[in-house]
Parts: structure tokens; sequence; C-alpha cells
């Protein structure tokens, strides 16, 4: 955020905390659609509904656009259906789909049927496929044009029509039954000569289908550079099409899901106490019971422990290394996975690099930390189970962190939400059981 957003937003809030409603007001109502939203998301629950009274009609649909969903919800509570049509009805396609699938289905419906006719049939075949999917991300504002069209009938009829839709690098060649052939590079259309044919210029390009995967329209996009692709359904009738900005508010919004997930995290920064308890609670519980585990196995070797008190101090350091290390090879293995990099004829190798950074990684530093409690507990043995227990659990760590996530993947489950409290407990028991086990051994 800019030190200019970030004042503006400060004086706007202390000037609610004096009262000044009025102020505010025209205040509020100066401001870029997108720094409004920023101020709502930056107010406590209590005072978002205020604010909401003070904004003008004309301002609403920019600002529900630019809310965070978990925000926006909160805010869509506060009106009924025939205020979100009416403050909706120029937004585009995509952004009305978005808006409308924070609703209750229920209302969802009676917003529907609040709308024009023409929006409502558009809307009903964008919400008909999943918001992950490139049917859920396309909007349905695409130029069309024939492939025996010459380019001065092209351009005489973008004259005509007077209004392009933005990011606009394509038109979308179909047949007269709207059956995809190709796009028409802008380029194209104004490098050649008045009377050539479009299908002779155009470029035969691979659409999406509307049932792909929001992550593999992403993969596309950022392999093909592209700034905007057309959609197509089942039978290759064009529905719409995707620009980059699609693309981008979808990386934002599955990078900030992630996040939500794995931390039991909302997405809005001033959610009710009421909720934050309850969503923080259950992933205090996993932690907890995670915790017993790891206490349990301590618990095997009491005796040893008291016997030989020092083991208490030094049982830690062996689980925190192992927790490290497996932190770092889960890291990499999620994110080559996200990327798509990581497929059956190179994980071997990634595992064995893996596998090697971690023995002698765990071998120099267990010898490290061998000396350092040989001079200060003035034990050889112990010395010799930190070398070969840390070695067991930094091995451990580096199976498990490739591991994992591999297996979480094959049962459809995301590897970066559950992924890192299953390799911590695995390394914190595996830790805890070498080294207090090798310990029982030596000091039986």
């Amino acid at each position: 955020m800019s030190d200019q957003l970030k004042s503006d937003n400060d004086d706007i809030q202390k000037i609610l905390n004096k009262g000044k409603y009025n102020e505010s007001k025209e205040l509020f109502n100066s401001l870029p659609a997108y720094e409004i939203a920023l101020i709502i998301e930056s107010s406590p629950p209590k005072r978002r509904a205020f604010i909401w009274q003070l904004i003008e009609e004309r301002n609403e649909g920019e600002i529900l656009k630019n809310l965070s969903d978990d925000v926006r919800e909160t805010i869509l509570s506060y009106m009924d259906p025939d205020e979100v049509a009416q403050v909706t009805k120029d937004l585009e396609t995509d952004e009305i789909a978005d808006i409308l699938q924070d609703l209750p289905e229920q209302i969802m419906k009676e917003v529907l049927e609040k709308m024009s006719y023409q929006n409502k049939d558009i809307l009903e075949k964008v919400l008909k496929y999943p918001e992950d999917s490139a049917g859920g991300l396309m909007n349905t504002d695409v130029i069309v044009v024939r492939p025996y069209h010459s380019v001065e009938l092209v351009t005489r009829y973008l004259r005509i029509k007077n209004d392009i839709p933005l990011s606009t690098d394509n038109l979308f060649v179909v047949s007269r039954n709207n059956k995809f052939r190709g796009v028409l590079p802008i380029s194209n259309l104004i490098t050649n000569p008045p009377g050539e044919i479009i299908k002779n210029i155009m470029v035969e390009k691979k659409p999406l289908n509307a049932k792909l995967n929001s992550n593999e329209v992403i993969k596309i996009f950022e392999k093909e550079d592209l700034i905007s692709a057309p959609v197509i359904d089942d039978e290759n009738n064009l529905i719409g099409r995707i620009t980059f900005d699609d693309v981008i508010d979808e990386i934002k919004s599955e990078a900030d899901e992630s996040l939500k997930q794995f931390s039991g995290l909302s997405g809005d920064t001033f959610e009710k106490t009421s909720s934050a308890i309850k969503s923080r609670g259950f992933w205090l519980g996993i932690n907890l019971f995670t915790a017993i585990i790891a206490s349990s196995v301590i618990n095997i070797f009491k005796d040893t422990i008291e016997e030989v008190i020092f083991l208490a101090v030094l049982m830690p350091i062996i689980a925190s290394m192992g927790g490290v290390a497996a932190t770092q090879t889960l890291t990499i293995t999620v994110r080559g996975l996200a990327l798509g990099q990581i497929m059956s004829s190179n994980y071997f190798y990634l595992l064995s690099r893996e596998i090697t950074v971690g023995l002698v990684n765990g071998f120099f530093w267990a010898l490290v930390l061998g000396f350092i409690s040989y001079f200060w507990f003035n034990e050889i043995t112990i010395a010799l189970i930190i070398l070969l227990s840390m070695i067991i659990n930094l091995f451990m760590a580096v199976i498990s962190g490739m591991g994992i996530p591999l297996m979480l993947k094959f049962f459809k489950l995301d590897p970066a939400i559950a992924g890192s409290v299953i390799v911590t407990t695995i390394t914190d028991v595996v830790g805890f059981l070498s080294f207090l086990g090798l310990a029982t051994v030596f000091y039986s």
C-alpha cells in the first residue's frame, strides 16, 4: 500500500472517530472505489454498516467488486435483492458472478429475477460453471467476426460499435453457427490491406474448455504470456474469454485462500471475536493433539531422562533440526507440485538430492552439536547419540517432506494445508524416539 493511501485511510478513520459524518461522506465519495473498499476492510465490523450508508449508490457496484470475499459477504447481508441487482448492472459479467456467488442460493435467485432478461440470461450461463473453472473466470464481452469477412468490413464494424472491451488484443473468428475457428490479432487487422479476407490472416489457436480448472488456466497464461484467451463449451461454441486481469485476481484469491486454510484464519483482518475464536480454535486443537503424540513418546523414556538429566536439555534440539529440514523439503515439494515441475520422471532425482542434502547437513551439524555437548557435559557417549539420532531424524525429515505432499495430492487433499502439521509431528516423534531410544540403549 502506498504512503498516500495509508494516509487517506488513517485520516478518514480519525474523522469517523470524531463523529464528523457529513465530512466523511463527501470525502468517501471523492475517492476511487479501490480506496473506499480498503477503508471498509480496515474498519471494525460494527462500523462497516455505518460506512456503507455514507456511500452513494453510483459507487456501490465498483466498491463491491474490490472487496475481499469475506468482507463483501458481510456488506451484501445489508442489501436487499433489488439493490444488489441495481448497483451491479454496469459491471462485467464475471464480476457480477463473483458477487452473486457470495450470496445464499435463495437470495442469488431473487437477485437474478430482478435483473434484466439479457443480464440474467448471460449470468446464468456463467454461474452454471464452478467458480474455480475457466467458465467461472470468463466474461462474455467478446467481439466475433466471420472467416470470410474482409478487413475493411471488420474495421467498419468496429468504428460503428465504438465500444471495444478492455484488454482486447484479439477478435475471435467463428462460423455462422458460432463454432470457434481462431483468433484475429488486432495487429494483423491494422497491418493488412482492406480487401484481405480474415481467414487468410487469422491465427489458429487452441481455446480453453469452460470446464478447465483455474490452476491450469493460470499455467497456460503464464506459459504463453497471454493477454486474453477464448473459452468454448464441449461443442466448440465460443462462450466467452478470459483476460489477464481475471487471472491475476484468481492468483491473488488462491494465495489468500491457501493462507487462510493453512492457518485457520479468516480473510477478514477485523472479523468478529466470536468467529476468530471458532476458526483458530480448530487448528489449536490439531496442534494440541500432535503435541500430545510427541509428548507420549517422551513419556516412554521418562526413566532414562531421570537417570541422565541432560538428555532433557538436548532432545528439543534434535526435534527442532528435523522440523526445519522437513519444512525446507516440504516447501520445495509443494512449490514444485503447484508449478507442475515434479513428475514421475524427475521425482527420484529430487528425492536422492534431498536425501544427500539432509544426510550431509545432518552429519555436519551433528558433529558441531556433538562437540558442544562433549565440552558441555564431558560425555563422549552423548556426542555419538546425537550424531546417530540427528542423521536418522534428518533422513526421515526429507522422506516425509517429499512423501507426505505427494500422498496428500494422491488423495486430492491440499498439501499446503495439512503437510506442515503432519511432517513436523513425524520429525518430533522420530527425533525423540531415536534420541531417547539410543540413549536408553547406550546408558542401560
